[in-house]
């Protein structure tokens, strides 16, 4: 599985959203310029999270993002299939009956997919949230919250 930059950007934006439990909406220049990601493709991720009921936006002038529901029902796999990443390892392949080899990697290749599935589902942006701050307190205080 490779992460690709929709879902590193996505990870990163709710990751800012989740800095911020006040409940006020965050802006997309406000979060593109905290995170060094372009706004334009941002905004385009962030409608793909809100259709899938991840954030909810408020229009206006104080408008912006937030988060629909508490970052520990929040989940890692959740994310990334809103903005359409691929969780299988490797792409489906069928095996062919006539090689005993193939049923074999055919047999480990869905375990493996499998449990990385659960392990993308069992990871909440509460607990990524909880991981980057403990990564900034090993760092010390010259470093700033981006994600």
């Amino acid at each position: 599985m490779k992460l690709t930059t929709r879902g590193h950007y996505s990870v990163k934006a709710l990751l800012d959203l989740t800095l911020h439990p006040s409940r006020h909406p965050i802006s997309v220049h406000t979060i593109a310029t905290r995170q060094g990601l372009p706004p334009p493709y941002l905004e385009k991720l962030l409608i793909e999270l809100r259709r899938a009921g991840i954030v909810e936006s408020v229009r206006g002038p104080q408008g912006g993002y937030r988060l629909a529901k508490p970052a520990d029902q929040i989940f890692l796999g959740q994310i990334l299939a809103a903005v359409g990443e691929q969780v299988d390892p490797l792409p489906r392949h069928s095996p062919q009956a006539d090689q005993a080899e193939d049923w074999v990697t055919f047999a480990v290749w869905n375990r493996l997919s499998q449990k990385l599935k659960e392990a993308l589902y069992s990871i909440s942006l509460e607990d990524l949230y909880f991981d980057a701050r403990s990564w900034q307190a090993a760092q010390g205080d010259d470093v700033s919250f981006m994600v």
